[in-house]
């Protein structure tokens, strides 16, 4: 019945700790829904035993069996006796049915944010395969990634004012996996790591997977220096994760003189930072872009991660490392442990896009600019209590909704056709649930569509309405 398991320590070390709030089983059964809702407890996954997951957290065994006994009434938990519990999502509704045998074509998912592939994809591939035979006659692995690429990388550091040799450019199978080899080269169980609130969702799994301790630093409101210089200081940070360049989930922009402050308290502090750029090529507005945080770095503490996957497409898998040529070896041998090389054809298709990357990016940028006046215009008409800004570059609104649980938002969308996160996934210890991420890369009329339902999920989660059949 179950694909997986998952034990005490892990889950808790998922939900953050115990949850805050009053009756204390409701607060965990709505930790663990948000879980299950946002995918990081993948479902059919089996639980830990009552008893052991109230001694990971320190609660009662009462309290976990209450919290239980709450998801199984509302179908996030199945159980049979003897063979222990497991996740699940409520009978029809459209994730349910995506997971099992059929799909669901009436789903809209909110979750995913990334645009498909742009146009002349079919001509990079066809180019990338008529090279492909000249790689063949080697073993197919290159542990730093292809030269071609490395060099393409290195030159678009170069032209954006950082100066960067092949060398120093390490090619990964995606972002997510170049964040692990940096985890697992720099944090050990209890490290200290200054993460930013809201930040992205998967992030702060790796971290929470190495044992680290967060240490968040708000960011809704833009970057304080003073703030986050205080936060590495009292907490004697190992590392620093940021999204300076349209940050994943508030499309906000760091100014260059705010990242010189943080680069040189970290230089005093004595904290590396990673500095993820997967959105940096996604202005939507004309506005002036800052140099790299690398640009300010004069003792290699910088450490850049990049990735084909939002400004070319996800299915490429494809990213890199910027760091010092000493970093680079130590990652290619953390590497080892993890796989052996990226896909050589993925490799040359994403080398090709380089060659072409301002075009790429222009055409980005318009389709982007279209699709957030869309959505802006819906959320306004449809659901004008809640509050946003709207963000010069990135694929989302980040949106607060007055007096909502986007948690219940999450879970009453799933009914309306809608798979959306709930804003605590992007925080550290469960904070954040008064917000939800809303991208913009969904079709014009899909877009239209996905709000209608979010106003009608929302009305009902805040019990303006009663509840209505499930989506068909």
């Amino acid at each position: 019945m179950t694909s997986r398991t998952i034990n005490a320590t892990g889950l808790a070390r998922l939900l953050g700790g115990a949850p805050e709030g009053r009756p204390l089983y409701a607060a965990l059964a709505r930790s663990l829904r948000g879980l299950v809702l946002d995918g990081r407890l993948p479902l059919r996954t089996r639980l830990p035993a009552e008893r052991d997951l109230a001694a990971a957290l320190g609660l009662s065994r009462t309290t976990v069996t209450s919290a239980y006994d709450a998801l199984r009434a509302e179908g996030y938990v199945e159980s049979r006796q003897g063979a222990g519990s497991w996740t699940a999502l409520p009978a029809g509704s459209p994730g349910a049915a995506r997971h099992g045998h059929t799909e669901d074509r009436t789903l809209i998912d909110l979750a995913r944010v990334a645009p498909s592939a742009p146009r002349g994809f079919e001509d990079d591939v066809a180019a990338a395969a008529a090279e492909l035979p000249r790689y063949a006659g080697g073993p197919g692995y290159e542990p730093l990634g292809l030269w071609t690429l490395r060099e393409a990388v290195a030159a678009r550091y170069t032209a954006r004012g950082v100066p960067t040799l092949p060398e120093q450019i390490l090619v990964t199978t995606g972002a997510q996996h170049g964040l692990c080899l940096v985890v697992q080269a720099f944090v050990r169980p209890g490290d200290p790591v200054l993460v930013e609130s809201p930040t992205y969702p998967h992030a702060l799994d790796a971290l929470r997977r190495a044992g680290a301790r967060l240490v968040p630093t708000g960011v809704n409101a833009g970057w304080d220096p003073e703030l986050i210089t205080s936060g590495l200081r009292q907490s004697a940070a190992r590392l620093a994760y940021l999204i300076p360049d349209f940050q994943n989930p508030t499309g906000l922009l760091m100014d260059d003189e705010v990242r010189a402050a943080l680069v040189a308290a970290a230089r005093v502090t004595g904290t590396y930072v990673i500095t993820d750029e997967t959105f940096t090529e996604l202005a939507v507005d004309d506005v002036a872009r800052p140099r790299p945080l690398a640009a300010h770095d004069t003792d290699g503490r910088v450490i850049s991660i990049g990735s084909a996957s939002k400004v070319m497409w996800g299915g490429l898998r494809i990213g890199w490392i910027r760091a010092t040529q000493a970093l680079v070896r130590r990652l290619v041998e953390a590497r080892e442990s993890v796989d052996l090389a990226s896909p050589v054809l993925e490799q040359l298709i994403v080398t090709g896009l380089l060659g072409r990357m301002d075009a790429v990016a222009d055409e980005r940028r318009a389709m982007l600019r279209e699709r957030r006046a869309v959505l802006v215009d819906a959320l306004r008409r449809e659901c004008p209590d809640w509050e946003f800004s709207v963000p010069p570059g990135g694929l989302s609104l980040w949106v607060r909704l007055p007096g909502t649980s986007s948690t219940a938002l999450a879970a009453t969308a799933a009914r309306y056709g809608l798979h959306v996160v709930p804003g605590t996934a992007f925080g550290v210890d469960g904070v954040l649930d008064d917000h939800v991420r809303v991208p913009y890369v969904l079709p014009p009329e899909v877009l239209r569509d996905a709000v209608s339902r979010l106003a009608a999920a929302c009305r009902e989660a805040a019990g303006a309405q009663p509840p209505r059949p499930a989506f068909v």
